[in-house]
C-alpha cells in the first residue's frame, strides 16, 4: 500500500515519524513524506521521496517568529493565552496553508493511509474530506489534552468550515482511526484517545553525520551528568552558561550539547572534565549517563525514560510544562525554575539528585514499562488493518 507521512519541518516533527515510516518500507509498503518545501533536502537526505506542501517555521516572516518565539516562552502566560497563541500558529497559519497543498498531493498520489505528527492538523480535514483514513503519532505533549480544548477547537471547526466538512465540537475527527504514542500509559495517564495505543520508544535522531565522540570511550567513573535545551530551545545561552558554571568544578563529567547551529565556543575554554559539543545523538549518550539536565522536549524526555535516566527539567515553554509536569509526578524528576536558576542552584540539586537513588530506581521502573510494550511489528500491524478496514481501530 502507499502511505503518506506529513509533517511539521523540524527534527523534533520528523525524527519521532521515521521509525515507523521504515518499519512500513521494510514489510514492503511505498512511503513519501508532505513537508514544508524548506524541509525537503533534509527528509530527502534521509531516503525519502518527499512532496513539498505548507509553510514552514522559518518561513515566517520575521516579526512572526520573533512573536511566536516570545509567546512559547512566555511563562507568565494564562493557559488560555497560550492555547490562543498555538491555535493561531499551528491552525491558522500551518494547516490552513497545507490544507489545498496536501489535497493535491493525495488526489495524484493516491495513498491509502495518512500517517501525520500529531501537531499536524492538515491530515485529518483532508483524510476526511477524501475518505482517506489516518493515523497519528504522538510528537509532544501539547496535544494530550487538546480534545479538551474549546478554543483549539474553535479555530479547527472554522477551518472545517472553510474545508467544506461539518462541525466537530468535541474534536472526534482528531484520533479517529488510530493514534500511536511511544511511551508507556503511565506517563499520559488518561490524556489519550480512546483510539491509542502504547508501543516500545523507537528512537532516531541520526538524521546526520554525528556519532559518539571518541573521547567518551575514555571517561572514568566520575558520574555523567548531560545537559541539552534541544534543537528550538538552544538558542537561550544563559541557562547552559549556569550550568557549566556551576559543575565545571564538581567531580562529574560534564557533557552539554548546544545544537547544530550554535558554537561551543561561545562558553570558553573549560577544564578537562567539561564537554560542549553542537550535537551527539541521544540515544548513543543518554544510557551511559547518569543524570540529565533538560528542557523537558518530548523527544529529549522520551529519550531519558527510555534509558531509565533521572532528570532535571527546566520547562521553557510550549509543551514542556506539561512533559515536566508528567515527569515530577511519575518521581523521575524534579523541576529547576528559570526565574531563580543560578549556578548555586544547579549545583545542589545535581548533588542531591546523585545521591538519592531512588529517581534512578523509579525510572528504570518506568524504562521496564516501556520495553515492555509491543513493537513496531504491533503498529504496523494497527497501520495496515486501518487502511485495510477504514474504521477504528
Amino acid at each position: 500500500m502507499r502511505v503518506l507521512f506529513s509533517t511539521h519541518s523540524g527534527t523534533g516533527h520528523f525524527h519521532p515519524l521515521v521509525p515507523t515510516a521504515r518499519a512500513l518500507e521494510a514489510h514492503g509498503h511505498e512511503v513519501a513524506f508532505c513537508v514544508p518545501e524548506t524541509f525537503q533536502s533534509f527528509v530527502q537526505a534521509n531516503g525519502f521521496r518527499v512532496f513539498p506542501a505548507g509553510i514552514s517555521f522559518d518561513s515566517l516572516s520575521p516579526e512572526k517568529l520573533k512573536e511566536h518565539q516570545r509567546q512559547i516562552s512566555m511563562r507568565s502566560a494564562s493557559p488560555e493565552q497560550t492555547e490562543e497563541h498555538a491555535a493561531g500558529m499551528f491552525i491558522d497559519t500551518f494547516a490552513r496553508s497545507k490544507v489545498p497543498e496536501l489535497q493535491r498531493v493525495c488526489e495524484s498520489w493516491k495513498p491509502e493511509l495518512i500517517v501525520f505528527d500529531s501537531m499536524d492538523f492538515a491530515p485529518t480535514l483532508v483524510g476526511e474530506k477524501l475518505g482517506i483514513p489516518y493515523a497519528s503519532i504522538q510528537v509532544g505533549g501539547g496535544r494530550m489534552r487538546m480534545t479538551d480544548s474549546p478554543i483549539f477547537l474553535r479555530h479547527l471547526d472554522a477551518l472545517r468550515a472553510e474545508t467544506g466538512l461539518p462541525s466537530d465540537p468535541r474534536g472526534q475527527a482528531l484520533f479517529r482511526y488510530l493514534h500511536l504514542a511511544f511511551l508507556p500509559v503511565s506517563f499520559f495517564g488518561s490524556e489519550l484517545a480512546p483510539t491509542a495505543h502504547h508501543l516500545k520508544p523507537e528512537l532516531f535522531d541520526r538524521s546526520g553525520t554525528e556519532a559518539l565522540p571518541a573521547w567518551v570511550s575514555s571517561l572514568g567513573s566520575r558520574p555523567v551528568v548531560y545537559a541539552t535545551l534541544g534543537t528550538v530551545f538552544n538558542k537561550f545561552n544563559r541557562p547552559l552558561a549556569m550550568i557549566i558554571e556551576g559543575l565545571r568544578e564538581e567531580p562529574v563529567e560534564l557533557i552539554v550539547t548546544v545544537g547544530r547551529d550554535q558554537d561551543p565556543e561561545q562558553f570558553g575554554p573549560q577544564p578537562s572534565n567539561v564537554h560542549v559539543e553542537r550535537y551527539i545523538p541521544q540515544s548513543l549518550l543518554l544510557p551511559r549517563c547518569d543524570l540529565a539536565i533538560m528542557h523537558g522536549g518530548y523527544s529529549s524526555v522520551q529519550s531519558a525514560l527510555y534509558a531509565g535516566l533521572p532528570s532535571l527539567v527546566m520547562a521553557l515553554g510550549a509543551d514542556q510544562p506539561m512533559n515536566a509536569e508528567a515527569c515530577v509526578a511519575l518521581g523521575v524528576s524534579r523541576l529547576l525554575d528559570l526565574a531563580s536558576l543560578t549556578p548555586e542552584v544547579v549545583r545542589q540539586q545535581v548533588r542531591e539528585m546523585l545521591k538519592d537513588g531512588g529517581y534512578r530506581e523509579r525510572a528504570r521502573k518506568i524504562q521496564a514499562e516501556a520495553l515492555a510494550l509491543p513493537g513496531l511489528e504491533r503498529g504496523v500491524e494497527l497501520l495496515e488493518r486501518v487502511a485495510r478496514e477504514k474504521r477504528p481501530v
